[in-house]
């Protein structure tokens, strides 16, 4: 049986007794909303489990692997870490040592890429938006909380880590070894192209983006440009307030985004004005990498009509999150809020989509170019860049 198979059961057989779960709440409780209702089903499922495997199960496992099925149904960034990971999860917010370079979350109950950073030991291996990660040093990530990966990715500069990889069109894992460095994302970056198109390209938006985004701004229009593209693919690192902020960069007006949650306010982030340094057509390019703040940044030039968004739907990943103490020590890192689209959608769940829709040429869906491999597939014409002549053809028919 190879790993796909193994994979496709897994994410399967999840599905299916989530489906069972599901139909047993609705018959044994009169209310959805009943919670003691829901908990007698997960009991009675647990008795029998307890009584009618074919072995005596794990309990704990089993118990372990229910709360991260539960998490991840809810939100696939959600974490439990008992006490002692949780001990260690505040020790490494706080040194913030180097890492491999991957921002994950859980899907099936595997670690998923969403991004690669840019320059780093995880890009330079070639790893991507959707690729499985399935062991960590040789341990399954099956139910590994995402908190917790995220700890063992990080180490001492220099130290290396051998992870498990499972890729599209790849049948088997593949063995990747990774080198622990300090992450650096390169400066934001701006040319002019033809047509007087400025173009930027950002692959974070860390605090002090949105600064720098608008010096190029008035360095591309000091060269003459009438036209802005803003590529925001494979930019997934970064914190909302400075997507909002790049967002205000293009609007003098509106809504931008608000939070809200079951026990949080609805708080609204509006254009201000005397933030917006640009009038100038704006195109603003998304992939499967983009994530996070960029998201949010996207999504409201996309709704105010503001700008054209041209690529690939996002990968959906904007919200509030913070770990919250249980008695015994351990920790529940849960979104409490979510960053919603003016128009209302939450972007962690809908998305992202582009109103020009194009797919990445040049997106890697195989990092091995093996001629006689019948898993390969004929690579995109080298430098085809299809979302971003898009994106100039669109500026192009604009008359300013």
């Amino acid at each position: 049986m190879n790993r796909r198979f193994q994979f496709a059961v897994v994410a399967s057989s999840t599905c299916i007794v989530l489906l069972l779960l599901f139909g047993a709440v609705k018959v044994r409780s009169a209310s959805t909303s009943d919670p003691y209702g829901h908990l007698g089903v997960y009991s009675e499922v647990l008795s029998r489990i307890k009584l009618d495997y074919v072995e005596e199960p794990d309990m704990k496992a089993v118990t372990l692997g229910a709360i991260n099925g539960l998490l991840e149904s809810l939100d696939p960034f959600a974490s439990y870490l008992n006490a002692a990971q949780y001990k260690q999860y505040q020790e490494a917010q706080q040194a913030k040592r180097p890492d491999v370079g991957l921002l994950l979350s859980k899907r099936f109950g595997y670690l998923t890429v969403v991004s690669a950073a840019p320059g780093s030991s995880a890009a330079k291996a070639g790893l991507g938006t959707g690729d499985v990660i399935e062991t960590i040093s040789k341990v399954s990530t099956r139910d590994m909380p995402l908190a917790f990966a995220e700890i063992l990715m990080q180490g001492e500069a220099g130290s290396s880590l051998e992870i498990g990889v499972l890729r599209a069109r790849r049948s088997e894992t593949q063995k990747v070894t990774l080198v622990r460095q300090p992450v650096t994302y390169p400066a934001v970056s701006v040319r002019m192209a033809d047509n007087q198109v400025g173009i930027i390209t950002t692959t974070t938006l860390a605090r002090g983006r949105a600064a720098e985004i608008a010096a190029k701004i008035s360095e591309l229009e000091k060269q003459g440009a009438k036209k802005l593209i803003l590529d925001l693919r494979h930019c997934a690192y970064g914190i909302p307030a400075e997507g909002i902020a790049v967002a205000n960069l293009f609007m003098d007006k509106g809504l931008i985004t608000y939070t809200q949650g079951q026990k949080s306010n609805r708080e609204n982030f509006e254009a201000v004005a005397s933030k917006a340094v640009t009038k100038l057509p704006l195109a603003v390019i998304t992939g499967r990498g983009t994530a996070g703040a960029a998201e949010i940044a996207a999504a409201a030039l996309l709704e105010s009509k503001r700008a054209d968004v041209v690529g690939e739907r996002t990968f959906g990943d904007a919200a509030v999150r913070r770990p919250i103490t249980m008695d015994d020590g351990g920790a529940v890192i849960l979104s409490v809020a979510k960053y919603y689209s003016p128009s209302g959608k939450a972007i962690q769940d809908t998305y992202v989509t582009p109103n020009v829709l194009q797919a990445d040429a040049d997106a890697p869906t195989d990092n091995d170019d093996d001629p006689n491999d019948p898993n390969d597939t004929p690579a995109a014409k080298p430098g085809t860049d299809l979302p971003l002549e898009r994106a100039m053809k669109l500026l192009i028919t604009i008359v300013k």
